[in-house]
């Protein structure tokens, strides 16, 4: 059974960080990619970030740029996102995914989801 579990949301003021983790299991997690999505209320859902784990190369949406890392551990199966310099606009429930040939922005391209963490940045 394919698993993706989030964790490491919470309550944060603007300027503090978060680390979030996207733990995996049921699928050769070196085969995949994994991108990190947000959705607001009343938003959509938008790509955040995604790291082809094989080869390591990492893609960021413009927003974020300068602000998160996205990176891997094979050893654990995990995909992680530190989040800096976090502002009020970053508040949303955060969902990684995983899908062998994915369009980093584009949802429908992923094939599994976790079910999300939320993020909360108190201005």
């Amino acid at each position: 059974e394919v698993q993706l579990v989030e964790s490491g949301g919470g309550l944060v003021q603007a300027g503090g960080s978060l680390r979030l983790s996207c733990a995996t299991s049921g699928f050769t997690f070196d085969d995949y990619a994994i991108g990190w999505f947000r959705q607001a209320p009343g938003n959509e859902r938008e790509g955040v970030s995604c790291i082809y784990v094989s080869v390591g190369s990492t893609d960021y949406a413009d927003f974020v740029k300068g602000r998160f890392t996205i990176s891997s551990d094979s050893a654990k199966n995990t995909v992680y996102l530190q989040m800096n310099s976090l502002k009020p606009e970053d508040t949303a429930v955060y969902f990684c995914a995983a899908g062998m040939y994915i369009d980093c922005s584009d949802y429908e391209s992923y094939d599994y989801w976790g079910r999300g963490t939320q993020v909360t940045v108190s201005s």
